[in-house]
């Protein structure tokens, strides 16, 4: 597999990745080490585990991180009602021994188990990494260096296949550097003009040339402004839909669908206060 194969195989699933990017993804499947993306939110870094799993033919599992995030829901834990009833059940028969009630038919598997269990490579997401506690860092280094997840009632349980690993976060919190010495490292900034272009083309080929030219350059253009809330792709790519969706082909002919379709692209009340009707009409005359 090559690098070319690699941004091949992401652009048929409608992704665009860059040489650098690609090269990083490449090395990680090569080397067998997890790919740490880091970068504002809305320039694609979950879509590249979701573009990696879809290429592969391999299944995604994703783990949501979050304040307060432990093991139990991460990797695993017991299903605690069902030993009851197990318990209950052999009463009569005279009792159910303790290594009986922990064995793999009361695992409940979590995320990170799930990965290490599947005997197919499938590509594991840890999405938003750095809104999860320091803590829960330390549960990622094992499965991170060596692909395996110690529980004391059964022992160590090594993967099957090792998964394919994607760590994205987006500067929420510093990470540690013993979660950043076991991963390869790669920034996704906000896709250049053509870039972007590319991936509207990718994406939604309906949209014709001088319509999605005015898209990304308002767009683009709106990334430099003070926003609260930065329009990523995704947002581009649904206001692109919902113009194609009215029938617009030229944003200066369309004022009014314009600045409705705004919804797409504007979340926060301030940011409407900095991009009023005469901004976005000044905005798309310079790319008109």
């Amino acid at each position: 597999m090559t690098v070319n194969d690699v941004q091949s195989g992401l652009a048929a699933q409608g992704y665009v990745a860059d040489d650098r990017l690609a090269m990083a993804l490449h090395l990680a499947q090569a080397l067998g080490r997890p790919l740490l993306l880091e970068g504002p939110a809305g320039v694609g870094k979950t879509e590249v585990a979701k573009a990696m799993a879809a290429w592969r033919g391999a299944r995604l599992i994703r783990l949501q991180c979050y304040e307060g995030l432990d093991a139990s829901h991460a990797i695993y834990e017991w299903n605690y009602q069902r030993q009851l009833l197990a318990i209950r059940a052999s009463e009569v028969q005279g009792g159910t021994s303790e290594a009986q009630l922990f064995t793999d038919d009361y695992l409940l598997k979590r995320p990170l188990l799930e990965a290490i269990s599947e005997d197919k490579t499938p590509v594991l997401l840890i999405d938003e990494i750095d809104r999860a506690d320091e803590e829960f860092e330390a549960y990622l280094l094992e499965i991170l260096s060596d692909f395996q997840i110690t529980i004391p009632e059964l022992g160590t349980i090594k993967a099957r296949s090792r998964p394919i690993v994607i760590l994205t976060a987006n500067g929420t919190r510093d990470l540690s550097d013993a979660l950043r010495r076991r991963c390869l490292y790669s920034f996704l900034e906000y896709p250049s003009r053509e870039t972007e272009l590319a991936i509207l083309k990718a994406r939604m080929p309906e949209v014709e040339g001088l319509l999605a030219r005015q898209i990304v350059g308002v767009v683009q253009a709106l990334r430099q402004e003070e926003l609260e809330k930065t329009p990523g792709i995704a947002e581009m790519l649904d206001w692109a839909a919902a113009l194609s969706g009215l029938g617009v082909n030229d944003l200066s002919k369309s004022r009014d669908e314009v600045q409705a379709t705004l919804v797409c692209l504007l979340k926060t009340a301030p940011d409407y206060g900095v991009a009023p009707p005469e901004v976005i009409d000044r905005l798309i005359g310079k790319v008109a």
